[in-house]
């Protein structure tokens, strides 16, 4: 396992901490050249010094997720010093605003809409020529509980987390026989950097106060590496191409995807004798 993504290329955006940081450090573990990306360059630097010193390849390259000419920096970077992109891991994501429609501030609504739904789709469509072209490449959108659940003065979050799984669905439906995969991954909750500024919002305390003492509850019980590893695990495992008949599906941590993989194979099955 510790190989299994030798000579593939990933990029993967808010890796400077939280759930990015950890899917960077397991890919470039398992064999991939990494280019890490986010606004934070101490941050970048630090992951990037891991990476090099458990013996991984890897480059920091600062930038703006929801600006296209950094977007696109970015890419012909990792493209020009570790090679063609095999895999993009969209994971920056921002919690906030909090608030009721009509009551939220419709500029930092829309806002988060760059981070959630802007910024993966300037990252896509910039790796996907170079995918297309060798065809081969996965894209992994780090989602979340809240794109299925009605969660109320999260709508700023909920929406672009729903959006995202809806544009991996898009995508994968576009480049099914191009030999590329895209996926959402809902990592589930887990105690990161994040988390940690959602309880201590004062908005979040005033407009989601469930959430935030449920955040509390769970932390109580699990620390910052917990959840972790299986969303990290995940990450490899849908990287390595074990799944890629599950593109276009959003995964959460209820699912097996070998059990989904069974029901795809019974559905094609049945399917080739249907009149």
């Amino acid at each position: 396992m510790a190989n299994e993504l030798r000579g593939q290329v990933a990029i993967v955006t808010g890796a400077g901490r939280g759930i990015g940081r950890a899917i960077a450090l397991r890919l470039a573990s398992a064999g991939a050249a990494v280019a890490i990306t986010s606004r934070n360059q101490s941050q970048l630097d630090e992951v990037l010094a891991q990476i090099e010193s458990a013996g991984g390849c890897g480059i920091a390259v600062p930038g703006d997720v929801t600006k296209r000419s950094d977007v696109e920096r970015v890419v012909q970077t990792a493209h020009e010093r570790l090679g063609g992109i095999a895999l993009l891991v969209n994971n920056a994501g921002l919690p906030g605003p909090y608030g009721p429609v009509g009551v939220v501030d419709p500029d930092a609504w829309w806002a988060a809409q760059h981070v959630h739904i802007l910024a993966p789709f300037l990252f896509i469509a910039a790796v996907l020529p170079g995918m297309i072209e060798r065809r081969r490449g996965r894209v992994v959108i780090i989602s979340s509980p809240r794109s299925h659940q009605l969660t109320a003065n999260l709508s700023a979050y909920s929406f672009g987390k729903s959006g995202q799984n809806r544009l991996a669905a898009l995508v994968a439906n576009e480049v099914k026989d191009q030999g590329i995969s895209v996926f959402a991954l809902d990592p589930g909750s887990i105690m990161t950097d994040m988390a940690d500024e959602t309880m201590n919002s004062p908005d979040a305390q005033r407009w989601v106060p469930q959430m935030v003492a449920r955040l509390h509850e769970l932390k109580g019980v699990q620390g910052p590496g917990d959840g972790i590893d299986w969303c990290t695990d995940r990450c490899l495992a849908l990287a390595s191409g074990r799944y890629d008949a599950l593109s276009g599906r959003y995964i959460d941590r209820t699912d097996s995807p070998e059990e989904l993989l069974r029901q795809s194979s019974a559905v094609g099955k049945s399917n080739q004798f249907a009149t």
